[in-house]
């Protein structure tokens, strides 16, 4: 799982200098699938349900899902990119946001307090705790700071399969759900809305946006839980899970 979580967190930081105004979302996909095959890995999601590409690319409003093609970035453009892997038959799966030039003010606070709420989700990571546990963290400083959860789209078990149980919502009640246990492996990827949380799917039945129009933003890891807390198998390699950072 750490050698399939590196691969994917690698090719996510090799690809943010291409990320740039001017430069198509299937320009970055077709670098990324480059990437995959350099690495010696396979794409989980070319062939996964009729799915033809090696990422998913989600743009602004866009929550989740969005489909790499013609659409040039932006100045002030932020983007999630989402990448899963194969190594050795174990899945690697993370996502993270990038911007195109300058980033604004809104969009930066909305990447920011989508980042914090990952790794606040992922601090209530150890065995006796619950999933629920995992969603509270996450929902109360969402809202505190008045943007929305997305409530449609969670997280998911992971390992020699691409999507098992449980389900990993990004809200919840502390002490509910299934408790977690050490050798769990799953992802935790919040999608944080600037105004509501609803979102609808476009008509190719992939690309799930924000009913209002407002950005959205998605930070993911993968993450397995140990006996005294959990191991992040995701981790950036260049330390640039934040588009600020590095």
């Amino acid at each position: 799982m750490l050698r399939a979580g590196q691969v994917a967190a690698g090719i996510l930081d090799a690809i943010a200098p291409h990320v740039q105004p001017g430069v198509t979302t299937g320009e970055l996909d077709r670098i990324i699938e480059e990437k995959v095959h350099q690495a010696g890995a396979k794409s989980a999601t070319i062939g996964y349900k009729g799915y033809q590409h090696a990422s998913c690319i989600s743009l602004n409003h866009v929550v989740c899902h969005g489909i790499p093609g013609d659409k040039k970035l932006k100045d002030g453009d932020i983007l999630n990119i989402d990448v899963t892997v194969i190594v050795d038959g174990w899945f690697g799966d993370t996502s993270r946001m990038y911007a195109a030039g300058a980033l604004p003010r809104k969009a930066a606070r909305l990447v920011d307090i989508t980042h914090d709420a990952l790794m606040l989700g992922i601090e209530a990571v150890k065995p006796g705790n619950t999933f629920g546990d995992i969603g509270h963290a996450i929902q109360t400083f969402v809202e505190g700071h008045r943007m929305s959860v997305v409530r449609d789209f969670c997280g998911h078990g992971l390992g020699r399969v691409f999507h098992a149980p449980p389900n990993v919502l990004h809200y919840g009640r502390p002490g509910t759900g299934p408790v977690l246990e050490e050798g769990m492996f799953f992802t935790i990827e919040p999608m944080v809305n600037l105004g509501r949380p609803e979102t609808k799917v476009l008509a190719d039945d992939w690309t799930a946006v924000t009913r209002d129009k407002s950005l959205s933003a998605q930070f993911e890891h993968s993450v397995g839980v140990t006996a005294t807390g959990c191991e992040i198998f995701t981790l950036s390699p260049a330390g640039r899970f934040h588009p600020t950072y590095g």
